[in-house]
């Protein structure tokens, strides 16, 4: 892979990790189309290294909302408004960490990640996405327990290609009648821990040797650095996105893209 292709690359995921259309679908897409064969072991590095990217991205735009909630966590022993928000983000990462730690693969095996699952996928995301900007929500004033486990079951389906991470997770909040902001904010942060322990556990296999990569070092920084100032612009885009009520456009996008691949799949 070339340096302008990794930088390409890391558009592609910094912008589509918060837009709700799906990255690991347009990332899959974007492969095909520029030609990119990944050696063994280069695509699991590369994803681990974007995905790094995008966390820190969201680390810089939510770092007062995630200096609120880790000060709040773990500077008192009292309980407070904080620690209940941390434990409604932990009750949602359930669902995805038990599907991350046992179906992954048979999941994988199932589905695969060809263009024509994507292109499924990202019909059923402009499906959710309709449903949402056509709900009326009660604006409901915090996310409560059982909504919290809702939005993280949806996360847990997400894990599909071309299934929209943050388009599946706002939807699902703003059709249990959550705020707009609240819940986007809320399934930016609630990814944060899972994205970290998966790249976490990657490296590690990347450091026992288990995995080894043909990338070079200028392949890398680039994907990395283009994942992360984009990632930045498009995670303050997304929440506002979500706050003027934009998500039909995206719905059209998501079809149209998702026609693309299933077309392109059988041709």
């Amino acid at each position: 892979m070339s340096w302008w292709q990794a930088v390409l690359l890391g558009i592609v995921q910094g912008l589509t990790e918060f837009l709700p259309v799906s990255s690991s679908g347009h990332l899959t897409i974007g492969q095909t189309l520029l030609g990119v064969e990944f050696a063994e072991g280069d695509m699991l590095f590369f994803d681990v290294l974007v995905h790094a990217a995008t966390v820190c991205s969201t680390l810089v735009i939510l770092w007062k909302e995630v200096w609120w909630l880790l000060r709040g966590t773990f500077g008192t022993v009292q309980w407070n408004d904080e620690k209940t928000y941390a434990g409604k983000i932990l009750l949602s990462m359930l669902p995805v960490m038990v599907v991350g730690l046992f179906f992954q693969d048979r999941l994988e095996q199932i589905f695969g990640s060809g263009l024509l699952i994507v292109g499924i996928c990202l019909l059923i995301t402009a499906l959710l996405l309709c449903f949402a900007h056509f709900a009326k929500p009660r604006e409901k004033a915090t996310i409560s327990w059982s909504d919290s486990f809702i939005i993280g079951l949806s996360q847990a389906v997400a894990t599909l290609p071309g299934l929209s991470r943050s388009g599946t997770t706002i939807a699902t909040g703003l059709l249990l009648g959550n705020k707009r902001e609240t819940v986007a904010q809320f399934s930016f942060l609630m990814v944060l821990i899972p994205i970290l322990g998966k790249t976490l556990l990657d490296t590690i296999d990347i450091a026992q040797g288990e995995i080894t990569t043909g990338l070079s070092a200028v392949a890398m920084i680039c994907g990395f650095v283009s994942a992360f100032v984009v990632g930045c612009a498009a995670c303050k885009w997304m929440i506002s996105i979500v706050k003027r009520q934009k998500l039909l456009y995206f719905a059209i996008y998501c079809s149209l893209v998702g026609l693309f691949a299933i077309i392109y799949s059988l041709v």
